[in-house]
């Protein structure tokens, strides 16, 4: 097991994390947030802590992730829906897709090839599984990650380690075994403890698996002051599932995966019980098609399912949300075999080349947030405690794992 934690780029040394910091939100503007580190009440151990997190922030950058999010939003309030420019035009998906369900023996013939190779790339030591595990799971009523859940099977068994014996079975159908598929699974700073603690008293299920928890972004002012909480903590959120991106980088998943030999990253939420993880057929398929960039879709039967879609924006590959397609594009459907012209429903299950993640993807990672307007609590220094609002106060930056499609040049679709 790899347990791959956060490393601090400043020493412990409180005086010099200190000075360092000092110096940082100086330059950012951002001084206000260490006014209280001279109150005598708060622990050294509360302000060391807090100056640790500070120095993990990219403060340098926030400015400029802030600026193109806030551009984006102007944008998508000002756009007049009946005179759309050309490049935000939304348009069927244009790239090769095949469906798992059809009857024609040429697509059968073709899935049967896509298996094969797929299984061939496993046994090469290709192809890495990627879960997304940072959610709780409160929905569910069950307070801790969402992979530890029990979801009332006979067996008892729970998401982690239904994916984790899927994983396995794959192994065994190659010469390679339990270490075949390279296991990575993404966490958050909120149940990172949890989970690395679930699967060591499981011993990995047996598994080769890394973990690594996806960051947080500050909460914002709509001048791009940060907020803080309590007196010495800044009011932070995870940076949506869009977050594995930097978190590969930071954590050096890439690079763990580039010695590993692998070439094929296939990436997948918890929250799917029914999940093939390193899906041969899928991750073949991509192969065959030289995809830099697969999404497995669920295709709609109903215009009134709420799952965004694949389509096409500006002739780039994008996912739609279904509340910003008209009536009429919801409706729409193929005179070929009668199903939803934009019917390729996203589950976020998707594949990726490692070269398009480290060639196209991070030198693109600053532009790629979106606004969040949120009721944030506040300290307020009058009050002298935490203020909690009851208006929308402040900014959440988040991004999400689609946000890559439009940099693939060679999409390709599984449904």
């Amino acid at each position: 097991t790899a347990h791959i934690t956060q490393h601090h780029t400043m020493t412990d040394d409180y005086d010099a994390l200190l000075a360092s910091v000092t110096s940082r939100c100086h330059a950012t503007g951002q001084s206000h947030i260490l006014a209280h580190l001279s109150d005598a009440s708060i622990p050294t151990s509360a302000k060391h802590s807090f100056l640790r997190s500070i120095d993990e922030i990219p403060l340098e950058k926030l400015s400029s992730f802030l600026s193109g999010a806030l551009a984006e939003e102007e944008k998508l309030k000002t756009m007049d829906p009946a005179n759309v420019p050309a490049e935000d035009k939304i348009e069927p998906f244009e790239g090769t897709s095949a469906s798992t369900t059809s009857s024609d023996a040429a697509t059968a013939q073709l899935l049967e090839r896509a298996h094969q190779i797929g299984l061939d790339a496993i046994e090469s030591g290709k192809v890495a599984a990627l879960l997304l595990a940072g959610g709780q799971g409160t929905r569910l009523g069950y307070d801790g990650p969402k992979g530890m859940y029990d979801i009332g099977l006979p067996s008892g068994r729970t998401l982690f380690r239904l994916i984790a014996e899927r994983l396995k079975k794959l192994g065994a159908l190659t010469r390679k075994g339990d270490g075949a598929i390279p296991f990575y699974v993404m966490t958050s700073p909120l149940n990172h403890e949890q989970t690395t603690s679930y699967f060591r008293q499981h011993d990995d299920f047996g598994l080769d698996v890394t973990f690594f928890p996806q960051g947080t972004l500050p909460a914002m002012t709509d001048d791009g002051k940060l907020i803080l909480e309590p007196p010495a903590s800044l009011a932070v959120a995870p940076d949506g599932n869009g977050g594995i991106y930097p978190a590969m980088v930071k954590h050096s998943v890439l690079s763990d995966m580039k010695a590993k030999g692998v070439r094929y990253i296939h990436v997948f939420g918890v929250d799917n019980a029914l999940v093939k993880p390193a899906d041969p057929t899928f991750v073949g398929y991509c192969i065959r098609q030289k995809a830099d960039c697969g999404n497995k879709a669920l295709w709609k039967t109903s215009p009134d399912e709420k799952v965004g879609v694949l389509a096409s924006r500006g002739k780039r590959p994008c996912i739609v949300e279904y509340s910003d397609m008209s009536k009429e594009m919801s409706e729409l459907r193929s005179e070929q075999d009668g199903r939803l012209v934009f019917g390729a429903g996203n589950i976020c299950n998707h594949f990726y080349t490692l070269d398009f993640l480290e060639q196209v993807v991070v030198p693109n990672l600053g532009n790629m947030y979106h606004i969040a307007r949120k009721k944030i609590p506040y300290y307020c220094d009058e009050q002298k405690k935490t203020v909690k609002p009851t208006e929308n106060n402040g900014i959440k930056l988040e991004s999400f794992i689609f946000d890559v499609f439009p940099l693939s040049e060679s999409m390709t679709v599984l449904d």
